[in-house]
């Protein structure tokens, strides 16, 4: 892969094609990650929609402690999106060409944490799973929130709710207005999504394989698209 490429798809200097290539990576990865902690610990952890909605369940039956493992996660998704816009701000503030990259690069060394230590501690239950839904948890929040500021809000990668409202959104302006601005969106709309159920393929396949180490390759992956802007920050200073 051409140096400029991978430079230009978490440069400060965006274009379209760098946002529609990274974020169909990221989706990948994002769905990827999803399937493999849903197999780990039978949670889905891209989307806060489910979690808030089990945590009213559990509210209503008085199952005190799943209301606050829920919190714990939806507050670690929340906190992962911090650190992320913590992180770009930081770099941004010193004209650090990897102000989008440090975010992916820290996401990678989590990933790797998870896959090296899951073996280790999973038969450990009742501390690996609320530890791993919280671990998943922000690293999604850090994901999609780089990746929207990035793309200014035009895309996210972590849950296809969005995606698929958008879908119809386009679908409707496409037969209604015959605006060709709607295909161009719809075709982003349905890589990303496309991207997001590839990762959940791989991600499965991989966990049912490899187990643990299934989340290596993600995070290889991560660093590649990440760290030419870094490097190119390390040899300036």
């Amino acid at each position: 892969m051409p140096l400029n490429y991978v430079r230009a798809l978490t440069a400060t200097q965006r274009s379209a094609r760098a946002n529609l290539h990274l974020g169909v990576a990221l989706a990948f990865v994002a769905g990827a990650a999803n399937a493999g902690g849903f197999l780990a610990v039978g949670q889905f952890t891209s989307h806060m929609t489910g979690i808030v909605s089990m945590m009213a369940e559990h509210a209503a039956v008085g199952a005190t402690g799943l209301v606050l493992g829920g919190a714990g996660a939806l507050l670690s998704f929340v906190a992962g999106a911090a650190c992320s816009a913590m992180m770009v701000n930081f770099a941004r503030r010193r004209r650090m060409r990897s102000q989008f990259a440090l975010p992916l690069l820290f996401e990678a060394v989590l990933l790797l944490a998870f896959g090296v230590l899951g073996a280790r501690l999973a038969s450990v239950e009742a501390f690996f799973v609320p530890l791993t839904v919280m671990l998943l948890c922000f690293m999604m929040g850090l994901q999609n929130a780089v990746i929207t500021k990035l793309s200014r809000a035009e895309i996210r990668t972590t849950h296809v709710t969005g995606l698929m409202t958008d879908i119809g959104i386009e679908l409707g302006r496409m037969m209604y207005w015959r605006d060709l601005g709607a295909n161009r969106r719809l075709g982003v709309l349905v890589l990303l999504a496309g991207g997001f159920f590839a990762g959940g393929v791989a991600g499965a396949l991989g966990f049912h394989h490899l187990g643990y180490l299934s989340t290596v390759p993600l995070a290889l992956l991560l660093v590649g698209l990440a760290i030419v802007p870094a490097l190119d920050d390390l040899r300036s200073r």
